[in-house]
């Protein structure tokens, strides 16, 4: 198979690791940093948003958002990622990966402000602004998914690919824990400023009205590592791959890869390439072709139903996980605190929870993934996810018992640690691999997409599951659902679905793109 690749995409293939990678890896990395901040800052001022905007005198309970308002405020950033991955991807495919790279980010710095300014006076136009530009936001959020992806997997050699395109991945992970300490540092500023009682001590002096800047404060810093990286996405050269097996421009490949691998590519080199399309042209299959459903038919259905299954997990728990940790007790009564002590609470439990499961599975999967393979890491982080949301929810009873509380964390850090060191970073590396370079930041869209209806069903299903079936200890404004055990059972379910369509995945461990993808095989007549 060698033999036949193109020979200037080869040289990529083959390339020792560069300088021009790591340079790579931090200017797309730092676009998932962003992406993940902006995702689940949100779940950390959503408690302290319910306080300032829908405190009601002289209730019992400190204010919280109303479900429908909730519901939407985590949701709709989510939609649009969704509608941002398969537009982006699409377009990727069209004009170019760099053409519309610095597009997503400039979205995304323009949105993660204008969050933070939802200025108005009543709290339904509040949020209403607030939800519009979080919106826009998901959508330049959602850009980022196929292209970073595409990008990465394109510059890389095989023998380090899966490390290059996991080590941008998992700078979600240190997204997830910058959203935590910032909310932590902006929160103990205020707290020393503007020190509050507890909110059954004094109501209305529990929450300050200088609280209402801090979760703005939180929103608005998202946009701080996107502008830094700006100016170096902009220079970044367009992928090789795509000049030369979509743009068909021999020359222009050879150039932009001299500046990736810090080598001349001869004319000679360039020659072989444009000789090659002449005599071999790529196959010219779409999307909605039968030819496509043959060869990757199978694929596409199984990189986008596993990201779908993992994701309505995943989200569940980082996007709630503050309720979670309430329901046993490791996060003190709402009443007993402050507006900003419970932000402060949350926020610490969220990030020590990043710190000790999260980050580290990240960088498992950097560390392993081309030795072990995609095939396996995914097979066995679904396998062990399933295996401790049971070890959670069998013994419920225990872990909310007095004193237990740790090892109920313990454990919930470890479904965080394997989801990481599994599908949640193999669900993004493989479809940027498998497909044609004409389809792939499609295909990767389409199952990226797939993946943010997974997070959808679980920010606004598990809403709602996760409520008591008790009416008397639902949430104000709640139904009563089925409790946080039946949620993850439900949960453990979509992991042990997804452990068996990880089946349906190949495994491109040490095989050129144009390999997995078959780029080089004609169209069967």
């Amino acid at each position: 198979m060698a033999g036949d690749q193109v020979h200037v995409l080869s040289a990529l293939d083959g390339a020792k690791t560069q300088w021009y990678h790591f340079t790579a890896i931090v200017v797309a990395g730092m676009g998932f940093f962003t992406d993940a901040y902006d995702l689940f800052c949100i779940s950390l001022v959503t408690k302290l948003i319910g306080r300032v905007y829908y405190t009601v005198p002289g209730s019992p309970h400190p204010g919280s958002l109303p479900p429908t308002v909730a519901a939407a405020v985590n949701g709709v950033a989510f939609v649009g990622t969704l509608s941002g991955q398969l537009f982006f991807g699409w377009l990727g495919d069209k004009v170019g990966r760099k053409s519309v790279y610095g597009m997503t980010l400039l979205l995304m710095i323009i949105c993660s402000v204008a969050s933070g300014l939802s200025f108005s006076h009543t709290p339904t136009t509040v949020m209403a602004t607030l939800c519009f530009f979080r919106f826009w936001l998901g959508f330049g959020i959602g850009g980022d998914y196929p292209l970073s992806a595409t990008i990465m997997s394109e510059y890389a050699n095989k023998r380090t690919r899966g490390a290059f395109i996991a080590a941008v991945f998992a700078m979600q992970g240190f997204g997830i824990l910058a959203g935590g300490a910032v909310a932590i540092g902006v929160t103990v500023l205020f707290k020393n400023r503007f020190p509050a009682p507890p909110y059954a001590v004094n109501p209305a002096a529990s929450t300050p009205a200088e609280a209402d800047y801090v979760w703005r404060i939180v929103l608005m810093l998202g946009a701080l590592p996107a502008v830094l990286t700006f100016y170096w996405r902009m220079k970044m050269p367009e992928t090789a791959r795509y000049t030369a097996l979509i743009a068909k421009n021999a020359e222009r490949a050879a150039a932009d890869m001299s500046k990736v691998l810090q080598v001349e590519i001869t004319k000679e080199q360039a020659g072989d390439l444009e000789v090659a399309h002449k005599y071999r042209p790529s196959p010219s299959f779409g999307l909605f072709s039968g030819e496509f459903v043959r060869r990757h038919g199978l694929h596409l259905v199984g990189t986008a139903s596993t990201w779908l299954l993992l994701d309505i997990a995943y989200y569940s728990q980082n996007l709630f996980q503050k309720d979670i940790f309430s329901a046993i007790g490791w996060i003190p009564p709402a009443a007993t605190m402050s507006a900003l002590d419970e932000l402060y609470h949350i926020a610490r439990a969220q990030t020590l929870i990043a710190l000790c499961g999260t980050v580290p599975g990240y960088w498992f999967t950097v560390a392993f993934i081309d030795s072990v393979g995609r095939f396996k890491i995914q097979a066995m982080g679904f396998f062990m996810m399933t295996g401790f949301m049971l070890g959670l929810a069998v013994p419920y009873d225990y872990w909310t018992g007095k004193g237990h509380q740790a090892g109920f964390v313990a454990m919930y850090a470890l479904t965080f640690f394997f989801a990481n060191f599994g599908p949640n970073a193999t669900t993004f590396i493989v479809p940027a691999e498998i497909y044609p370079a004409r389809l792939r930041a499609t295909c990767h869209g389409i199952s990226a997409a797939s993946g943010k209806v997974g997070a959808i069903i679980g920010s606004f299903g598990f809403l709602y599951l996760a409520q008591s079936p008790d009416p008397a200890k639902t949430a104000h404004g709640y139904l009563p659902g089925i409790g946080v055990r039946n949620s993850l059972f439900v949960l453990a379910g979509c992991s042990l679905m997804g452990f068996m369509l990880t089946f349906l995945v190949p495994e491109p461990k040490g095989k050129s793109l144009e390999e997995m993808s078959r780029e080089t095989e004609p169209d069967k007549c």
